[in-house]
């Protein structure tokens, strides 16, 4: 019974052309095709399971085995009986051979599923891997690297990460669900994990400490010594973080050279934890104040880098 007196009706004619079909393929491919579908449209889905589960035990010839079980796999993630439905999905990739439906792939489907599903980042990579080899031609190959390179971090291995990363970066046009700056933030991922990092300092006192030193006796060198090699950055306030073009590009020793610049005694109010601005007055630039940004260190890959301080870049003009 899965509805009204009609829809019983449909489902008794539906069973009686299929107790008639005695042969597997195509025809009796239909009859159980829609059986399925209105059992899942009527939310029977336990009722669905045992009906497909039962049939492919008793005809394990069906070249449309795997298709059955992918609706039983999606019957139980409807059910939220995650650990069942992956268990189904791996038996149609481990135990049978690739079935087109409607030009769809199973197995490509099931792939699908199990990165959507399955939570250990160990299985994830070797079915993110999988898609890659496999159906390169049906999947956005840009955000498939991407994820990878997260799942890759996901289990500390970095340099995997770094590199899959690397090819995320060629696919310009890939675009990262709830990740705008998906891009410029992976560049300079990349670009920090190749680089010396020399000029972190231990903490922000430190830092904060010898950059003013170097401003109040202006002395370019030690200044230039704690400006971050890679990553700077030097814009206005209005300038968005995503634009790759924003950065300015001038020589900083020189202005400290000519100018007579002070530093506030303190950090400015919106300073945290993670990140702190020193204001700067009096350059000689056509923009006299520049806030000084430093930001916190986030790098894994190393535990004496991660959690130190750098200088990272210059915003020009007062704060809105």
């Amino acid at each position: 019974m899965v509805g009204n007196m009609e829809q019983n009706h449909e489902m008794r004619e539906l069973f009686h052309l299929f107790e008639m079909e005695e042969e597997v393929g195509e025809n009796r491919f239909i009859i159980i095709q829609q059986i399925s579908n209105r059992l899942s449209n009527a939310g029977q889905f336990h009722k669905l399971i045992l009906f497909l589960t039962a049939y492919v035990e008793k005809n394990q010839n069906d070249p449309y085995n795997a298709y059955y079980l992918g609706i039983v796999a999606e019957a139980y993630s409807d059910l939220d009986a995650i650990p069942l439905a992956i268990h189904y999905y791996e038996r149609i990739l481990m135990n049978y051979p690739d079935l087109l439906v409607s030009g769809c792939s199973i197995h490509y489907r099931c792939l699908q599923e199990f990165v959507n599903l399955v939570e250990n980042p160990r299985y994830k990579i070797e079915y993110y891997k999988e898609l890659i080899a496999r159906f390169s031609e049906n999947i956005d190959p840009g955000i498939t690297y991407y994820f990878l390179a997260r799942t890759y971090e996901d289990v500390g291995e970095w340099e995997q990460a770094i590199q899959v990363y690397q090819k995320f970066l060629k696919y310009r046009d890939a675009e990262i669900p709830g990740f705008p700056n998906a891009h410029a933030k992976i560049r300079e991922k990349v670009k920090f994990y190749y680089s010396g990092k020399e000029w972190t300092a231990e903490n922000l006192q430190y830092l904060v400490s010898e950059i003013r030193g170097a401003i109040i006796n202006r002395n370019p060198r030690k200044l230039l010594k704690y400006k971050a090699r890679e990553n700077f950055f030097t814009k206005s306030w209005s300038q968005q973080e995503a634009d790759e073009n924003a950065a300015l590009v001038f020589d900083i020793g020189a202005f400290l050279h000519t100018s007579r610049v002070r530093a506030d005694d303190k950090l400015d109010i919106d300073s945290n934890s993670g990140e702190a601005f020193l204001r700067t007055t009096r350059w000689s630039y056509r923009i006299p104040t520049w806030y000084l940004y430093f930001r916190k260190v986030d790098y894994k890959p190393d535990p004496e880098i991660n959690g130190r301080w750098e200088w990272a870049g210059i915003y020009l003009g007062e704060k809105f």
